[in-house]
């Protein structure tokens, strides 16, 4: 969430940087015109409530003195009725103004590309080499079928389309990936492991953003103020909500392996068949909390840490930085990881590294005192470390030989019980 004081000394700054993120000019004059009247309204209460409490003692004055009152009572009275409407008006406005503000997106960042949509992303670089393949590269669902490791069949015929299960070696795979991730999160990278809850209030998803904005894009709990995560980045960021974090804790970094849950509204016909797209999946999850100052610093280290893992995986990767258009509603910069594949002959997203600033903190009201005892709000980051079931697919997809048959990066052979290839 934005702060409304910015908005009302930068006026001409925000206006600009709204409509970047796509955002009507209207809306922000709009906010501006509510607050102004807000501010005039509290004048006006104050300066009634001044002059009550001066009419109170003279009242005492006058009553001690044994003279009548009645006039003063009475403009007292009137005062009173006035404070109470100007507070119901009051009340309007600022339940409209709360209710605009929590519609605005973050800010981009003065380094993010300006652009409408993925095709104005800007790469940054590219890592490892593609596999070159004297066959025709199979697609990882097909792969996955023909050795009977993935039923797509039984996962739509059980739950619908877009589920799956995982059998065998394949759930084995699976299994080997995320804990591949989280070893090399907690024993390289510094992060703390938790296991958070997989069923969050709605102020936590209101916390981190996704609430009230993306409600179709996730699956609630009829009758319960309950919902499903659509990843960990909710309850991990929510962890520290209302409230203060002491200066010396800083950074704090968790990960977390847990289901996502996603309802996929809108992609209709997009990536049908495969692992790509689904409305349940593994993540592994990582949060930063950090003071205001590091925050940027902490997210080149984050896009880092969720780049090492395609590196020691042997898979090739680009990283690019989205543009305006292409950016979530929390994120001041995000840096996406592209993974190749093959049957494609594209790269695919994998991870998405955020820096959010202040903002979620200022929804969750996540604080932290400074050096000198101030309180400040914290800066958080999210980012994917990785898409579990992506980089499934991404390994059976550039690790897969003529025979059918998939070798298992080096990596994660013991993490498979020595097991070296799938067949």
């Amino acid at each position: 969430m934005l702060d409304i004081n910015k908005i009302r000394t930068n006026e001409d700054y925000y206006h600009k940087r709204m409509m970047d993120r796509g955002i009507e000019k209207e809306v922000i004059e709009d906010i501006i015109d509510l607050d102004k009247n807000r501010r005039t309204k509290l004048k006006e209460v104050e300066r009634l409530r001044s002059e009550k409490n001066a009419d109170n003692k003279r009242i005492q004055q006058l009553q001690k003195e044994e003279i009548h009152a009645d006039k003063v009572i009475y403009d007292t009275k009137e005062k009173n009725k006035e404070i109470k409407k100007l507070q119901e008006q009051l009340t309007k406005i600022e339940k409209k103004l709360y209710e605009l503000l929590i519609t605005l997106p973050n800010i981009a960042d003065d380094s993010v590309p300006l652009g409408d949509d993925e095709q104005e992303n800007k790469e940054i670089r590219v890592r490892g080499e593609r596999k070159n393949f004297e066959f025709e590269p199979l697609p990882h669902y097909e792969l996955g079928e023909n050795l009977g490791i993935l039923d797509f069949v039984r996962g739509s015929k059980v739950s619908g389309n877009r589920f799956v299960y995982y059998k065998g070696i394949g759930a084995r795979l699976e299994r080997a990936v995320y804990n591949f991730m989280l070893d090399l999160h907690t024993r390289n990278h510094g992060y703390t492991e938790v296991i958070p809850p997989y069923l969050v209030k709605e102020s936590a998803m209101f916390g981190t953003g996704q609430f009230p904005k993306f409600k179709e894009d996730v699956f609630s709990i009829e009758n319960e103020n309950l919902v499903l995560i659509p990843t960990a980045e909710v309850p991990l960021t929510n962890y520290y909500a209302n409230e203060i974090i002491e200066y010396e804790k800083l950074p704090i970094y968790f990960t977390a392996l847990s289901p996502s849950f996603r309802s996929e509204a809108g992609s209709a016909g997009r990536d049908t068949r495969g692992l790509i797209r689904m409305h349940q999946f593994h993540k592994v999850e990582m949060v930063k909390f950090t003071d205001k100052e590091s925050s940027f610093e902490e997210l080149e280290k984050m896009t880092h840490d969720a780049e090492e893992v395609l590196q020691v995986l042997g898979l090739s990767y680009r990283t690019i930085v989205l543009c305006t258009g292409d950016m979530g509603f929390s994120a001041t910069k995000t840096y996406d990881i592209e993974v190749w594949f093959p049957s494609q002959n594209t790269y695919r997203e994998i991870s998405s590294c955020s820096n959010c600033l202040d903002f979620q903190a200022r929804r969750a009201k996540i604080r932290y005192r400074d050096q000198k005892g101030k309180s400040e709000y914290a800066h958080t980051l999210n980012g994917s470390g990785l898409a579990v079931g992506r980089t499934v697919a991404a390994i059976l997809e550039n690790y897969q030989q003529a025979d059918g048959s998939i070798l298992i990066p080096t990596a994660l052979i013991p993490y498979m019980d020595g097991i070296e290839v799938i067949r």
